[in-house]
């Protein structure tokens, strides 16, 4: 981690989940948000510009999807912890290529536990 607090990329095609997360992670003192996107693409860009410690994507977004973007960011970005926050049945992240992965119906107490797991513990 960069200085004291987690750089965070999040990336959905759907706004108000980016949002509700930005406040979230920005409430909880821990996470400074480094970038927002709406596909997998900028996600890349912004994993590329920002070696941020953490990226919370969806799978099925717009131009490029999480699975085609998870390997890029991966290349890209090594050191970068991946949570994918999906609509999809299978939740297993390795599947994907990432660290872990939640259900979007997961609790906000879930998702913080999930990523201070990740980024504290991992």
């Amino acid at each position: 981690m960069a200085g004291d607090r987690v750089r965070v990329v999040i990336a959905d095609d759907v706004e108000a989940l980016r949002k509700l997360l930005r406040r979230v992670l920005e409430r909880d003192g821990r996470f400074e948000i480094v970038g927002e996107a709406s596909d997998g693409a900028v996600a890349l860009e912004l994993a590329i510009c920002t070696l941020p410690d953490l990226v919370v994507l969806d799978l099925m977004m717009p131009v490029m999807g999480g699975v085609e973007a998870i390997p890029r960011i991966r290349a890209s970005s090594p050191d970068s912890r991946i949570l994918v926050i999906s609509g999809l049945e299978d939740q297993k992240g390795d599947a994907w290529g990432a660290d872990a992965a939640l259900s979007k119906g997961a609790s906000i107490e879930e998702i913080i536990t999930t990523i201070g797991a990740l980024v504290f513990d991992g």
